[in-house]
């Protein structure tokens, strides 16, 4: 299995620990986050790409789909905050070389005062850790 989450994680974290000083940042899915703005970076699929396996199934290539999910709960301006952070964190994803699949708002019926923005990006990675788009 070819794991590049932790490089994906940090990729992302880092530059967003560095602006946003308060922010939570989480590899596993919330349901209400501890501070604001908060970010989950969650791998979703991570499944061998057949296109590139060999005769004995030897993975070559992994097929990758990320879902970020920011929040936001700012009196005024929680949207912008949110889509702001998620401009920064596209610009981060693709320099690594992955698409975005998806991205908008997601309802939050069970704490109206939190503006969520849902992201998810897909690519294919090699042994070596190079990311292609699909």
């Amino acid at each position: 299995m070819i794991d590049i989450e932790s490089i994906v994680f940090n990729t992302v974290a880092k530059p967003l620990r560095t602006k946003h000083k308060d922010i939570f940042i989480s590899g596993e899915a919330v349901d209400v986050p501890s501070t604001f703005p908060a970010v989950t970076i969650v791998e979703k699929d991570n499944s061998a790409y057949a296109k590139t396996q060999t005769a004995e199934s030897r993975e070559n290539h992994a097929a990758l789909m990320y879902e970020i999910d920011i929040y936001s709960n700012l009196a005024s301006g929680k949207k912008q905050q949110a889509k702001g952070i998620a401009a920064e964190i596209d610009a981060l994803m693709e320099s690594m070389g992955f698409i975005r699949t998806f991205g908008q708002p997601i309802d939050n019926f069970a704490d109206t005062s939190i503006y969520r923005y849902k992201l998810r990006y897909k690519g294919i990675v090699g042994k070596d850790y190079t990311i292609y788009t699909s």
